[in-house]
């Protein structure tokens, strides 16, 4: 079985609820019909019913719930407690109203609320559209600094030697382009914990750097190492080590060299980039040279889970993403 069907399974004993903001898109409609097929999770779609339904004759929604967000009767109690969330901008009912209209506000009031248990989006509106709502009203976790993404890079089927465990995990790739100390050491941290709920690995984190322990001095280099030192300090408890190379972080005899006694070097299967351009140039290179497959960017460090789609995605995608959005329930 692969890392995607596992996680699908593991999914499906956690009896979630997942809104799906996008009635509007094909995608959206028949990945909402095929995860509650599959029983991934209970599937809360929004748009007009019967918009929906007639622009899809051939998609069996049995089991979808289709919520309107212009019609619910929910309407009230969202704009009420909008309105209190965004009381220090002055936001009124009358603005209010407007925001949730769209349905990724909508959504995240839903989350918000309880009504559903992780929301998904993204597939025809841009990142900023996803992510607004969601630092607006669902916000980051106590104690997270910043919302980070990571990617699941899923080996090849000729397998790879540096990858027993038939993936590894990448962060950030996605979504913030540069990080503080603090910031970095947070990403870190929470990139281990979705590492261990979502692919089920024990994490070992390595801290990416051009430099290993010391081996090349730079601000470059003290930011990495200073994240490093928050992260230990936060979280003693994770296999967490760096500054790192590359190379260093996973063949054992580089990781021996030039790291020696690292609880981490030579066997890291988390890697954290130290800056987006980095993370993203990084998963490319394994996705088009490794044949490694990519998944995500993930969303994380929100205090409820909520995930950006890429516009490009397939309805199959969209299916992943609502599993993982389940299995960070646990989170």
């Amino acid at each position: 079985m692969n890392v995607l069907e596992q996680i699908k399974r593991k999914a499906a004993l956690l009896d979630k609820t997942i809104v799906l903001c996008e009635g509007e898109d094909s995608r959206v409609v028949n990945a909402a019909a095929m995860a509650t097929r599959e029983g991934i999770a209970k599937i809360v779609l929004l748009g007009n019913p019967n918009d929906i339904k007639r622009a899809n004759p051939d998609v069996d929604l049995t089991g979808v719930q289709i919520v309107d967000p212009i019609n619910s009767d929910k309407l009230p109690q969202y704009n009420a407690k909008l309105c209190e969330l965004r009381a220090s901008k002055g936001m009124t009912a009358e603005q209010a109203a407007e925001l949730l209209k769209d349905g990724t506000y909508f959504g995240a009031m839903m989350l918000k609320m309880g009504d559903v248990d992780g929301l998904v989006s993204g597939a025809c509106h841009s990142t900023a559209n996803t992510l607004r709502p969601g630092l607006q009203i669902i916000k980051t976790a106590p104690g997270c600094s910043a919302v980070s993404s990571f990617n699941l890079m899923i080996c090849p089927p000729q397998g790879n030697q540096y990858c027993p465990d038939g993936l590894v995990v990448f962060a950030d790739c996605g979504l913030n382009p540069a990080y503080t100390a603090d910031g970095l050491a947070d990403c870190a941290i929470a990139t281990a914990n979705s590492a261990k709920a979502i692919a089920g690995i024990d994490p070992k984190v390595a801290m990416l750097s051009f430099s290993s322990k010391g081996s090349a001095k730079h601000d470059n280099v003290t930011l990495v190492a200073e994240a490093t030192r928050i992260a230990k300090e936060k979280a003693p408890q994770l296999k967490l080590d760096g500054e790192l190379q590359f190379d260093a972080a996973i063949v054992p005899s580089v990781g021996e060299m030039k790291a020696k006694d690292s609880p981490v070097a030579g066997h890291a299967n988390v890697f954290i980039f130290p800056d987006l351009q980095a993370g993203n140039i990084g998963y490319k290179i394994a996705e088009r040279l490794g044949g490694f497959m990519a998944v995500g960017p993930i969303c994380q460090g929100f205090a409820k889970p909520l995930n950006d789609l890429s516009r490009g995605c397939k309805a199959e995608d969209i299916v992943g993403a609502i599993a993982i959005t389940v299995l960070q329930t646990q989170l």
